[in-house]
């Protein structure tokens, strides 16, 4: 109310002051302009500078209340594009968690643009389009995952890696990951997927360094490590085997390849059954039995395996009495052990004791109904004439093998 009369007094005021003013000859104003001559009363003057000087702030005022309004109608429209790219983004990843694959890069890839994470857009497309065996929109779509987010080489190339490995694009995927190692040498996801496309294209040479760095940093568990090192030295020492076969027609065949690398076997794989049995066997197998034998026999001596004992029946010793005697002094301590018994047939068939063989062989079947103790024994009768008894020992364990019912058979 104050603020109206005060209003109200300032108008009467001017107003007063303007009759006032207009008795009295206060002169013209005169403006020329080239040729052009303008002439008015001074008060007309001043009324019309005044009305200019209105007209002029009400048409900036005009002009910044239409930025403003444009401003505010950019960001409406831009708030709008956020929040349909939010919801086409979550409809895209249920759709790529529900499977359909066409349906999830559509959405996800169109709405990348106005998301608030264009990458996890991106990356879940190429996802998406993988999975359709689209590898060229792949590539694309995560070239544009890299180029949307700063910062992302990382996440971009461990996402290509792993597409890569399950589409069986092996060398590429290789490629990647030594090129996102050199980024982040320790880096524990890109040394799993090393380690997983080196087993792919089995190269085991490079596994095998590899191997150290994912046991100091436990990349897995002990059971799978063993399994791993295990694996790996065991086709490298195949491999050394074959190097040393390719070397039989020289000159001067040697063992070495196969030698030097049992030395440079980490020391709990020499001590692996597994392994070892694999070593003497291509020891064996290369002609190298005397070694084969000495070395079975040292590791029996003090560590018991079933596995060895069978290899230690095959190979055929610089003695093989003296190998026979060893074996029954081992069969006092294990009088019930099937394998042994085995093995103490096949060392007498190697010293031409034929009846202790068969009593062996026999023995370990009652123990143990196995396929190979019956074809030893099989093979034995039918060589000490014993024809008869060696078809129905054989027959005996195919119709046991083959799970047959019983059924009645006409009598001969």
């Amino acid at each position: 109310m104050i603020r109206l009369l005060l209003i109200i007094l300032v108008a009467l005021l001017i107003g007063t002051g303007l009759a006032l003013g207009l008795q009295y000859d206060l002169g013209y104003i005169r403006i020329s302009l080239g040729s052009t001559l303008i002439e008015t009363n001074f008060w007309i003057g001043l009324a019309i500078l005044i009305l200019f000087i209105a007209v002029l702030m009400i048409t900036l005022g005009l002009f910044r209340r239409l930025q403003q309004g444009s401003g505010m109608v950019a960001g409406w429209l831009a708030r709008g594009n956020e929040k349909r790219a939010r919801r086409r983004t979550t409809q895209g990843l249920l759709a790529l968690a529900e499977g359909n694959w066409p349906r999830a890069r559509k959405l996800l890839e169109s709405s990348a643009g106005h998301a608030d994470t264009p990458l996890i857009n991106y990356l879940a497309a190429a996802q998406a389009s993988f999975e359709t065996g689209d590898h060229e929109a792949v590539d694309d779509l995560l070239r544009r995952a890299y180029e949307s987010t700063p910062g992302s080489d990382m996440a971009v190339g461990i996402t290509q890696a792993q597409l890569q490995l399950a589409g069986n694009r092996q060398e590429q995927a290789l490629a990647t990951l030594l090129r996102l190692r050199k980024q982040a040498p320790h880096h524990p996801f890109v040394l799993k997927l090393l380690k997983n496309a080196y087993v792919k294209l089995e190269d085991w040479r490079e596994l095998s360094r590899l191997l150290p760095e994912i046991r100091k940093r436990n990349l897995i568990d002990s059971d799978e490590q063993g399994n791993l090192e295990r694996l790996v030295w065991q086709n490298l020492l195949q491999r050394a085997a074959e190097d040393c076969r390719r070397q039989a027609d020289s000159p001067t065949p040697s063992l070495e390849p196969l030698t030097r690398l049992w030395d440079e076997l980490p020391g709990f794989l020499r001590r692996d059954e597994h392994t070892i049995r694999e070593y003497a066997r291509l020891l064996a197998e290369l002609g190298d039995e005397e070694q084969s034998e000495t070395l079975l026999r040292k590791v029996l001596r003090n560590h018991w395996s079933d596995e060895l004992v069978n290899l230690y029946g095959r190979v055929k010793g610089p003695k093989p009495d003296e190998q026979l005697l060893l074996a029954e002094q081992w069969l006092k301590d294990r009088p019930n052990n099937a394998e042994l018994l085995l093995a103490l047939g096949r060392l007498s068939l190697r010293n031409e004791l034929w009846g202790k063989a068969r009593e062996y062989f026999e023995t370990s079947l009652k123990l143990r109904r196995s396929r190979e103790t019956m074809a030893e024994l099989s093979r034995l009768n039918a060589h000490m004439g014993e024809g008869e008894n060696s078809v129905k020992l054989l027959m005996q364990g195919l119709v046991k093998d083959s799970g047959l019912p019983d059924l009645p058979m006409p009598k001969a």
